[in-house]
This record gives C-alpha cells, structure tokens and sequence, in this order.
C-alpha cells in the first residue's frame, strides 16, 4: 500500500445476538481481548456481558447495546493487532469514538469502560419519548428547518455529504421529513430507543460530566480524527470531561472527519465493528 491507513469503530445501530461469538470460539486472541474487556464492564452492568450477546436479552437496550459494541471493537482491534496489521488513524463515530480512544491510549481500559458503561446507563435511564430520521439533505439544507426548535430538535449526524439524521420532538422531526418526502428526497426513521445527540440528552450531562471528570487522560499514541469537530484531535480535544459531555450531546460529524482523513492522506479505511454500517457512508 502507498497511502495511509484509519481504523473507523461504528458507534450506529449494528448490534446483532451473538455479534463476535464465531471469533471468540475460533480466535484465541479474540477470546482473551473479549474476556479481559468484559471482566472490566461487567461489574457495572445488570448481567453479564457474554452472556448478553449469546443470548440477545436485552442486548437491544442502549444500556447493554454500547458496552457490547465496545468489547467487540476493542477485540476485533486486538486481534487485527496480533496480525500485525494497524492503522495511522483513528475515527469513531458515537460511542465508536470512546473505543478510538482507549486504542489511542488516551483512557486505560479500565477508566474507558467506567464511561462507557455510565453513558450507557444514563442514556437508558432517560425518557424514550422522541426520534431520529435519517433524511437525504444537506446541513445547508436543512439548518433553515430547525430555525425555532433548536431547544428540541437538532442534526445528530452527518453521514455523508447528502445525508444526515435529526434528532429529538417527534412532530418537529416529521413535519420537516414529510416537507422532504413531498420534493422527493428519500427519509427513513430510525429504530432507536432515544433521540440520541440532541436536546433529550440533557437531563442526564451533568451526572456524566461528574464521571468523566474522576478518569486520567494521557497523549494519544495513534492520531485520532475527532468526530465532534470534524478535524484532527489537538491538545485537549478527547481528553476533557468537557469534550466527552459536547460529544454525547451534540452532532457526529463524520463527514468532514472522513474528509480530514483523506486529505491526511488515508486511502484505505477499515470498519471496526459486527456490521458494515460506516462502509457503504465512507
């Protein structure tokens, strides 16, 4: 290869019962990686994590759904590593960007998990009023919309340079895919829980932000292209209490983060995850 590589962990809705087993009974790299992961989650969730994707109960709560998606990142990471195979840059798209940063070094495994599982429990304990549509727009596009609801309705994501997700009041979100439906553009309203980066989140970021602010953050040792600004993590960026509470709440900016990446130089991009969500986007 003459280019640059990045390493993308999804943070979407690819969660799938069993997700990883088949590794975990033929890789014993895989194996180890996901046992010493879990051994750090499980005392923070309900039940135990394998037992979770083996059998899918409740693995669809967002509570169980994010830890499950981390240790199978981190150990699909972990077993690619042993191949010898890894990247030059990280990306991660939601909670894809907490995986991004234990990889880097910036959080240990155990203080990566301790926020992981908080997020999770946080989020799953909020209100499951609202909604996220997927729309075939522009942000240019559809800024105007949100003029007047900024307090319960905003852009999620922006996956692509003509598709994005809003996120939060179910009417508002509606009303602007049904203006879309009638030009013709494609929507698609998502199977989520909650209105996940948006104002909904609100009631639960001070008790985050009191979590994050008890964890240690060092240097990355792999560069990280940050999906809250878009651009290349600097100084601070990943490794405040601030910065992880702005990046639950406000919109993933995958888009300009791919961007960034191609214009560092990165011509092969590997998805990180059980599905191929962040593939057919990239």
């Amino acid at each position: 290869q003459t280019g640059k590589t990045a390493f993308l962990f999804t943070g979407q809705g690819a969660q799938r019962t069993g997700m990883g087993m088949d590794l975990y009974r033929t890789f014993p790299a895989y194996a180890h990686a996901f046992d010493t992961i879990t051994a750090q989650l499980d005392p923070h969730l309900d039940q135990p994590l394998h037992h979770t994707i083996t059998t899918g109960h409740h693995l669809h709560h967002t509570g169980n759904t994010q830890p499950a998606l981390f240790a199978t990142e981190v150990a699909l990471y972990r077993l690619l590593e042993t191949w010898g195979i890894t990247p030059d840059y990280l990306a991660g798209h939601s909670i894809g960007e907490l995986t991004a940063a234990h990889i880097s070094g910036i959080l240990t495994l155990q203080d990566a998990c301790t926020l992981v599982t908080a997020r999770a429990r946080l989020m799953q304990n909020l209100p499951t009023h609202g909604t996220m549509i997927a729309l075939q727009a522009t942000e240019q596009e559809i800024l105007p919309h949100l003029t007047g609801h900024e307090h319960h309705l905003t852009i999620a994501a922006i996956n692509s340079p003509t598709s994005l997700v809003i996120s939060g009041n179910q009417t508002a979100a509606q009303h602007i895919a049904t203006q879309l439906q009638a030009q013709g553009r494609k929507t698609k309203t998502l199977t989520v829980s909650h209105a996940f980066h948006s104002p909904h989140m609100d009631g639960m970021l001070h008790d985050f932000h009191h979590t994050a602010t008890q964890l240690t953050y060092h240097e990355p040792t792999i560069p990280i292209v940050s999906t809250l600004t878009g651009n290349l993590a600097t100084h601070n960026d990943l490794r405040t209490p601030t910065y992880w509470t702005d990046q639950l709440r406000n919109t993933v900016r995958y888009t300009q983060a791919i961007h960034t990446l191609h214009t560092a130089g990165v011509t092969t991009y590997t998805e990180i995850g059980p599905d191929a969500t962040l593939t057919p986007l990239t």
